[in-house]
This record gives C-alpha cells, sequence and structure tokens, in this order.
C-alpha cells in the first residue's frame, strides 16, 4: 500500500490509476449497459483494448503543463469529462438504444427529442459505480492523501506518453479492420464504431465527419439546387395513361427481399423450383414485372436500396448515405409525400435493432409515423438469426400491429433470412429441397435461405387474402441488392449453365439484375413481365404514378418504368451503366447481345460518350443534393417540411389503438373492419420457432448483429 501510495504521488502515478479507473467503468459500460454483440475471443480482446488508447492518448496532454496546479486540474477536468461523455450515452442508450452524436450533442439535431426529463427515470442504482472513483479521488486530494507531485515530466518523455498511445490506437484499428473492413468509410451502425473503437473515438470520428458535412453544407447555395432541380425537370417523364392510378387508394405493402438476385425466379435446382410460390406471382396477370430490372447500391447496400425506394436519389460514392447524412437531412420521401397527398398512415416492420443503418433517426426525417423494429418482437433462443427474426415469424408476428393501422397505409417489411453467410437451422429447412452441391458454401446455401424465404411469402400473402387486406392493396416486391458476390459468382456458374473458365465483368454486371413485381389485385389483368431496363432509383416514380399521383413538382433522379419517355439507361454507383444494348464496365463497352467486347461505329460511340457523361452529371448533382442538403431550399407545392420531433417510435401499438379509439366507428383500421377482433388467426405458419407469447416492451437485443456482415 505504501508502495501504490508513493506511485498515485507522482503525476505518472495519478495518470496511470485515472486511465485504469476509465478503463474498468467503459468495460463495465460495455457489459452492463450498451451489450454491444461481441462474439469470439478476437472481437472480446478489441473490446479489452479499445478504451486504453484513446484515454491514454486524451490524458497525456496534461503532461505538457509544467506547473502542478495546472497539471492536476487538467487531468482531473478531462477525467470528469470523459466519465460525464461516457455517462450521457449510457443514458441516452438506454433510451434510444443509440450513441450521442455531436449533433446530438449540440442541440442541432431535432431528430432526437435529446436527454428529457425522462432521464432521471432512466438511471439505476449501479450508475454510483460512474462517479464513485471521481469523488474518493477528490476527496483525497482534498485531505491530501494524494499529494500534489511538483516534478513535472521532461518533454520527451510528455512526447513518449503521446507517442505510445498513438501506437496502441493504431493497433487497435489494425485489429478492428481486420475484423470488420471498411469499418470508418462503411459505417452503418455506431455500435460498430464503440464496439470496435470505443466511445471517445466515436465521438472524435463523428466530430470530424460533423466538420466535413457542416462545411459542404455552410457553402451550399440555391443556385446549385437550380441546376439539380433544372436536371430532373428535363428528365421527368409523363406517366402512362393506362397505368396512371390504377391502384389509387390502395393500401401499399412493401416487401423487401434482402440479397434477392433476380435468377432466383423461375430457377430449378435438382428438378425443384427454387422460389415456387414467387414464380407463380411472377406469371401472373395480377403481376407487373419487370426482368431488367438493376439494383443500384454501394457501400450502403440495404440502406442505399431504402434510400432510392423512399426517395428517388442515389447513395453515396462512399458509406450510407443513412449512416453519414440521414440524421439530419432534409428528405421529400414516399412516406410524407402519401401521408400528404393522399392521407397514408406509414409503417416499417423489420426484426433488427433500430439503430442498425442509422434507421431509428432516418425514418423520422423521411416521415414514417411507426417503426417496429426488433424491441416488438421475440428474438430470443433461434428465432433470430444475426441480422433479426426470421422472415416466417417477421410476418406472422407482425400482424397485431398491422391490423391496428389506419388505411389505407404504406407499409415496408425488411426481411433478413436470405443475407449471407445464408445460414439456417436445419429446423426451418424443408427437407423435400436439395440444394446444389457447387463446393461453396455460400452458394450452396443460397438457395436454402431463398426458398425459406418463398415458403414465407407464400404464408404472408395467405394471411393478406383470408384477412381481406390483399384485394385493396398494391403489393410491392422486389430486390434490395446482389446475393452472391463478384469473387463467388464463378463458383455459380456452372448453376447458371456457364463455363468458369469463361466468366468475365460482363458477366458479374449482368447478375445484378434484382426482380421488381407490382401486384395489383382485380386491375384488369393485363399484369406481365416487363423487358424495360431499369434501377432502384426508378420505383418511387413508378410507384407515385400507379397511386394516381403526380411526381413532376418533386426532385427525382428516376423515372417512371411504364412511361414512354422513361430513359433505358441504368447507372451504377462506380460511374458504369447498363443500356438495351450495350453494358460499359471501367470505360469498356460490351454488347449485350454477344457478351463480348463491342466493336463500334463512330456514332454509336459518341451516343455512348454522351450515356457517360449523363450517368456522371446524374451521380454528380445526386451527391450534391444530399450532401449539401440542397432540399432545404427547395419547397414544392403542397409538401410540409417533415419534423423529425414529431415522430416517437416506442409504444407503436399503443399509439396506433388510441386513435382507432379516438376515431370510433370512423376508423379505417383492419381490426376495426373486422368489428373490433384481431385477425392473427387468421395467420398460419409452419415456423417451428413460433409461440404464442408476444411482446410489446423494448427488452430483446439481436443475438449477434455483427455476424459475419457482408
Amino acid at each position: 500500500m505504501k508502495k501504490l501510495g508513493k506511485f498515485v504521488n507522482t503525476r505518472i502515478g495519478l495518470f496511470t490509476v485515472l486511465v485504469v479507473l476509465f478503463w474498468l467503468k467503459t468495460l463495465f459500460a460495455y457489459f452492463t449497459d450498451f451489450k454491444l454483440g461481441a462474439t469470439g475471443l478476437f472481437q472480446y480482446l478489441i473490446l479489452l483494448i479499445n478504451p486504453l488508447a484513446v484515454t491514454a492518448l486524451i490524458y497525456s496532454f496534461a503532461f505538457y503543463l509544467k506547473r502542478a496546479r495546472f497539471f492536476y486540474p487538467l487531468l482531473m477536468g478531462l477525467h470528469i469529462a470523459n466519465t460525464l461523455l461516457l455517462y450521457l450515452n449510457v443514458i441516452y442508450f438506454r433510451e434510444f438504444t443509440d450513441f450521442m452524436t455531436i449533433a446530438t450533442m449540440t442541440g442541432y439535431s431535432k431528430v432526437n427529442q435529446g436527454l428529457s426529463g425522462s432521464s432521471l427515470a432512466l438511471t439505476d442504482p449501479h450508475d454510483i459505480l460512474y462517479w464513485v472513483d471521481i469523488v474518493v479521488i477528490l476527496v483525497l486530494m482534498l485531505f491530501r492523501v494524494i499529494r500534489f507531485d511538483k516534478r513535472a515530466l521532461a518533454s520527451h518523455l510528455s512526447f513518449a506518453f503521446t507517442s505510445m498511445s498513438l501506437a496502441l490506437f493504431g493497433v487497435n484499428l489494425s485489429f478492428a479492420e481486420m475484423d470488420r473492413p471498411q469499418l470508418l468509410t462503411r459505417t452503418f451502425d455506431r455500435t460498430y464504431i464503440v464496439k470496435y473503437l470505443g466511445v471517445d473515438a466515436f465521438t472524435g470520428y463523428d466530430l470530424v465527419k460533423s466538420e466535413h458535412i457542416n462545411n459542404l453544407r455552410k457553402s451550399a447555395t440555391k443556385e446549385e439546387l437550380e441546376k439539380v432541380k433544372k436536371f430532373t425537370d428535363k428528365i421527368y417523364a409523363k406517366p402512362n395513361s393506362s397505368m396512371f392510378g390504377i391502384a389509387k387508394g390502395r393500401n401499399v405493402i412493401i416487401i423487401h427481399l434482402e440479397s434477392f438476385q433476380q435468377f432466383l425466379i423461375d430457377k430449378k435446382i435438382n428438378n425443384q423450383e427454387v422460389t415456387p410460390f414467387l414464380n407463380s406471382l411472377y406469371h401472373s396477370k395480377d403481376t407487373y414485372a419487370f426482368d431488367n430490372f438493376f439494383h443500384q447500391v454501394g457501400q450502403g447496400k440495404t440502406s442505399d436500396a431504402e434510400n432510392m425506394l423512399e426517395t428517388s436519389t442515389f447513395g453515396l460514392q462512399q458509406g450510407s448515405l443513412f449512416a453519414t447524412l440521414g440524421s439530419d437531412n432534409t428528405f421529400q420521401g414516399a412516406p410524407a409525400i402519401l401521408n400528404q397527398r393522399a392521407g397514408y398512415t406509414s409503417a416499417v416492420f423489420h426484426g433488427n435493432v433500430a439503430s442498425f443503418w442509422n434507421r431509428n433517426n432516418v425514418y423520422k426525417n423521411l416521415g414514417y409515423q411507426y417503426f417496429f423494429d426488433a424491441s416488438y418482437y421475440d428474438t430470443s433462443g433461434d428465432k433470430a438469426t444475426g441480422y433479426g427474426l426470421k422472415d416466417k415469424l417477421l410476418f406472422n408476428d407482425s400482424v397485431k400491429y398491422l391490423q391496428h393501422l389506419q388505411q389505407p397505409f404504406y407499409a415496408k417489411f425488411i426481411t433478413v433470412t436470405n443475407h449471407f453467410p445464408y445460414t439456417l437451422d436445419d429446423e426451418d429447412k424443408d427437407s423435400n429441397f436439395q440444394t446444389t452441391d457447387t463446393g461453396d458454401d455460400n452458394v450452396d446455401n443460397y438457395f436454402v435461405t431463398a426458398h425459406y424465404l418463398d415458403q414465407s411469402l407464400q404464408e404472408f400473402f395467405n394471411y393478406l387474402k383470408k384477412s381481406g387486406l390483399y384485394e385493396n392493396s398494391l403489393i410491392m416486391i422486389y430486390g434490395d441488392h446482389y446475393g452472391i458476390s463478384n469473387s463467388e459468382n464463378t463458383s455459380l456458374a456452372s448453376v447458371l449453365g456457364k463455363n468458369s473458365d469463361d466468366w468475365t465483368d460482363f458477366d458479374n454486371a449482368q447478375l445484378q439484375r434484382v426482380p421488381l413485381m407490382f401486384v395489383i389485385p382485380n386491375s384488369g389483368g393485363q399484369g406481365k413481365i416487363y423487358h424495360t431496363y431499369g434501377g432502384e432509383v426508378d420505383v418511387l416514380p413508378t410507384l407515385l404514378h400507379l397511386l394516381g399521383i403526380s411526381t413532376h413538382r418533386y426532385i427525382q433522379f428516376g423515372t417512371d418504368l411504364f412511361s414512354k419517355q422513361h430513359k433505358q439507361l441504368v447507372a451504377f454507383r462506380n460511374q458504369d451503366f447498363v443500356t438495351p444494348h450495350y453494358t460499359s464496365l471501367s470505360g469498356k463497352i460490351y454488347s449485350n447481345k454477344t457478351g463480348k467486347l463491342a466493336k463500334l461505329t463512330k456514332k454509336q460511340q459518341e451516343k455512348l460518350k454522351k450515356d457517360q457523361e449523363f450517368v456522371t452529371k446524374e451521380l454528380s448533382l445526386s451527391d450534391s443534393l444530399n450532401e449539401k442538403n440542397l432540399l432545404r431550399f427547395y419547397h414544392p407545392k403542397g409538401f410540409k417540411a417533415v419534423n423529425p420531433a414529431n415522430y416517437n417510435y416506442s409504444n407503436g401499438l399503443k399509439r396506433a389503438e388510441k386513435i382507432e379509439k379516438k376515431k370510433g366507428h370512423k376508423s379505417t383500421s383492419l381490426y376495426s373492419k373486422n368489428g373490433n377482433k384481431s385477425t392473427a388467426n387468421d395467420y398460419s405458419t409452419d415456423a417451428p420457432e413460433r409461440d404464442h407469447s408476444s411482446t410489446d416492451s423494448n427488452r430483446i437485443q439481436i443475438t449477434n448483429p455483427d455476424a459475419n456482415n457482408k
């Protein structure tokens, strides 16, 4: 104890003690309050070291102050401030299942209402452990048990502490990149940054990112918006008169097929259809389907697909728009447009944590009224994969919420089971379905999870028909992005009847097709498969026109796929593109007919050069619109800017039931139309995990949100 006392009475000693104490407090927060979902020895090792590096770096700055009367107040001030930052994040996380950004701290963002008067109710008895060390040390200083060391460290020693801290952070970052490539460039959940680098590093990262964004937005002018508006006005495609409004007033049900590619449709493995139900929809006279529809996502993957669906703007060149800009961006998206133009109620059903891809913030800016995330479902045991509730359970367990939404509604279901690494419990597999034997587990398992997803959809459609929702709905089904990556496409080649030795970049590009189907019952039986070329950015104007809502007043980079004026030029996020005749990849032009490099006339070269210029301009203007938040300058007729502070995703069921009660006999919810009786019993599923328990409380955490995301 005497040796410890002497050590603490030195500057290095007190520095070491405070670093260790904060390290212990951070680990305590990791395992009791944050529940970061670490798996495996390597991730736990990263968790153990990540608080040390940045803490030591911050505290080392005190060594540069030579006088004791400056050194000790600064060192203790840094320790108190760091503890405060940690504790505020603990309180914030308990309320929002998210970490505090710079925008939240400064009050710039109104996305969340901050730490309100409910903060006291969010405290726990164990919170004293975050503060007791500070009280003890200050008391010991007051009674001079800890004495001030007047001997200053030499400048080279001060620098050595800073350098060692930076070196340790370098090791931490290297470990993080080994386990999570592109951690900082492809951010899709703030929890990941904290898990790999710590709260301090996340705050610093967010500060740099926020400063960059703020500088971009400060320089923005209305003239830049005019350039964007001029471009989108020029490419606007008038609706097809025979299709405009054919689904007017109907409910809209969006089914987001995770990692689902077009080649799965009508595909047979061992003489068995992989997706028999989707195949039947695809060929139905009630379905308007597209077989040359491409995903256009970048690093934002699923979130990019959602952004294009909701806003008809592209994702970013790097990272996810949702995660990078979504908390404070101005959107004029589908939920708000449909609510303001046609009185739609909007909701998302997704069995993953709300903060994944920053959805809990972005959805508020889009104007979504309800978000039923993992906290609304029982994801315990084997009911969930690493990315959320299994699909059969998602659809089944969402009915008790869906039936209380006022109609017409705009409801989006985000599936997850068909997600890399395509693992499925044996009890969920169809014993009658035998998959491929390529030797590549990802390829072989991909067909198994796609088959499961197909069964999930059939169960949901059966419910829609039995409950009466089917006849009064437009059901849109789309794939968000590729499932099998380019590096594994050669393993897939034999399944598609091709030779892997002859596989080229052209073949990779053609596999970026994903399904798009509009199922519109009783719409005249004119459904068919269209060969029109289009991409995800075209979905919103197409959907709005089917609902009888003109899009001319909005800034949208896509155009109506049914319009005769639709430009069949599909831009990929990396500036490659595809047309009905040619595919441009890294400047090389392939013929779609032959799959080989094209021999072009001078006229064809000029045409393709103009196409490339169009693609470059289109992506650049979309980036400018979002990065500089230019929509804040634009006020289309009849559109009221979304105020995210008006939305709160807790107690969604109770809020919906309250509206039903208030409306009384005027309530249009399915529950009300059914004589105030639940339709949950109309749902039939063979999901083996199903039990009859349910939850409407925020008690569930996904088992492992990091499960080898690709």
